[in-house]
């Protein structure tokens, strides 16, 4: 097993389920307040070039929990590939810390933080892929179906990196994966040849939402405009009208369909206010797992 968690197909599906198990346990245990310490005297750094609430609560708080010291590292603290070399900072930055967490925008950085770091490097996020996220997102989804049997997740939206990581899942552990937006927002063409030749999972890249929708165990979605996309938000909202995830949608999937959103959610755009606030919506339980995923990850990299 490699000792940075960079991307899900990096791991084999045992590894994946050993997160996943471990999550579960991970979160009793964060639940019952019961004293778990294994990052006693240990220290995580958290690099931000990309900001967000969410990474950083997530990853401070489980860090801290589990008995260690998390930094947080801003862009103005460290300008990743501007101010000094990502190499130096790889080295420098792991000399003082057990483990580093980076969210970045390009993912050639990560590549290289890795490379160069004596200690573990988990990717927080980068413009390529979000695999913190999706290992949240299906431990949220094991324990709302109770099993990973004969999944469809339909996803709307552009192919970003949520997908990225999802079609990474994919070619892991068994799934029907559904990407539906307009044409010319295709994921990654070689992530997707990823799943085809895993002989795992079937991939289905679709224009259509109604037929995206039906038979669905999970509908996905995320912002039209993610940051640094934001010049183009106008432009984007008028394009992906369409795919907006509604209360009509989710009405006529024919199944007791799920809905998920990595979150910030823009109410009104990609997903109405009745969707988020249904009681199908698990949004909220998946914002949760991000920590206790992030927690497993972190624990098992760490032993590696």
């Amino acid at each position: 097993m490699p000792n940075h968690f960079l991307h899900i197909a990096d791991f084999s599906k045992d590894e994946l389920w050993n997160i996943l198990h471990l999550a579960k346990e991970i979160k009793t245990k964060f639940h019952n307040r019961e004293d778990y310490k294994p990052f006693n005297g240990q220290s995580l750094a958290m690099i931000f070039a990309k900001p967000s609430a969410r990474t950083r609560i997530s990853f401070e708080t489980g860090f801290t929990w589990m008995g260690g010291h998390a930094l947080f590292l801003g862009p103005n603290d460290i300008g990743i590939g501007k101010r000094e070399a990502i190499k130096d900072i790889a080295r420098v930055v792991s000399r003082y810390n057990d483990v580093i967490m980076a969210r970045l925008f390009d993912h050639q950085h990560i590549l290289e933080l890795a490379e160069y770091s004596d200690s573990t490097v988990v990717n927080g996020l980068t413009d390529y892929n979000h695999p913190c996220q999706i290992m949240a997102d299906i431990l949220t989804v094991w324990e709302h179906r109770g099993n990973l049997d004969d999944m469809k997740i339909t996803y709307m939206g552009d192919g970003n990196n949520i997908v990225h990581s999802w079609l990474q899942l994919a070619s892991k552990l068994p799934m029907h994966f559904v990407c539906c937006g307009p044409s010319g927002f295709e994921p990654d063409e070689k992530t997707v040849r990823m799943v085809e030749e895993s002989g795992i999972s079937t991939f289905e890249l679709s224009h259509d939402p109604k037929s995206a929708a039906q038979g669905a165990d999970v509908v996905y979605t995320d912002v039209w405009a993610s940051m640094g996309q934001k010049e183009e938000a106008a432009e984007r909202e008028r394009i992906f009208a369409d795919f907006q995830v509604n209360e009509t949608l989710m009405d006529n999937t024919g199944k007791e369909t799920l809905f998920m959103h990595c979150l910030p959610a823009e109410r009104g755009r990609e997903v109405t206010d009745g969707v988020m606030e249904a009681d199908y919506s698990i949004v909220f339980d998946e914002a949760e797992n991000r920590m206790h995923a992030q927690n497993a990850i972190m624990v098992i990299m760490n032993k590696s």
